[in-house]
């Protein structure tokens, strides 16, 4: 087996995790796709080894979530067949892809296996620095609030519009001279 990468752009794994019920998941649909197989044949793989699966892994959506959940990737939604999902998909946590591995061996599962796993980790580091930065924000301005809450006063008052009754009215009239110092024929 090699290392060598999977030609997938780690954009679209990335693309592919959702946050659903508070956990960060990859639809089945999604998965199969990614490792090149039918949803049918993943998920007959999920089911002959269902003891690795616990609801902590893998969950079965909702109608109404499966709604939102194809309604949030885009904003013109085309189905199958022209109709609605006709089975509910099953969302799988950062550990029931990992345990997918465990069960599909085909050498493109364990590649895709691989870029997903580091997708989860990206996406991992990338809210912890984000989460840094608010953090560290948030003591900057209770640091200095007190001392610059003059300043933010005047920023605000700044940027709060004032309002005042127009003294010229826009348009032509005919009764005023012509701004050059004579009337035009």
């Amino acid at each position: 087996m090699s290392n060598t990468p999977l030609p997938l752009p780690a954009e679209r794994i990335e693309q592919k995790i959702l946050l659903l019920r508070g956990h960060k998941v990859m639809l089945s649909g999604d998965l199969a796709r990614l490792y090149g197989i039918k949803a049918k044949v993943l998920l007959q793989a999920v089911r002959r080894n269902l003891e690795r699966f616990p609801e902590d892994f893998m969950f079965q959506l909702t109608r109404k979530a499966t709604e939102m959940a194809v309604r949030s990737r885009s904003q013109i939604v085309t189905l199958n067949r022209g109709g609605n999902v006709k089975y509910l998909p099953f969302a799988f946590t950062e550990q029931g892809v990992a345990m997918l591995s465990s069960i599909l061996r085909s050498r493109r599962a364990v590649q895709v296996n691989i870029e997903i796993m580091r997708a989860f980790v990206r996406l991992k580091q990338m809210l912890a620095t984000h989460a840094d930065l608010a953090h560290k924000l948030d003591a900057l301005e209770q640091k200095y609030d007190a001392q610059f809450r003059i300043a933010f006063d005047a920023i605000r008052e700044l940027m709060t519009p004032v309002e005042s009754p127009r003294k010229t009215r826009i348009g032509f009239d005919p009764k005023r001279p012509h701004p050059a110092g004579r009337a035009r024929r």
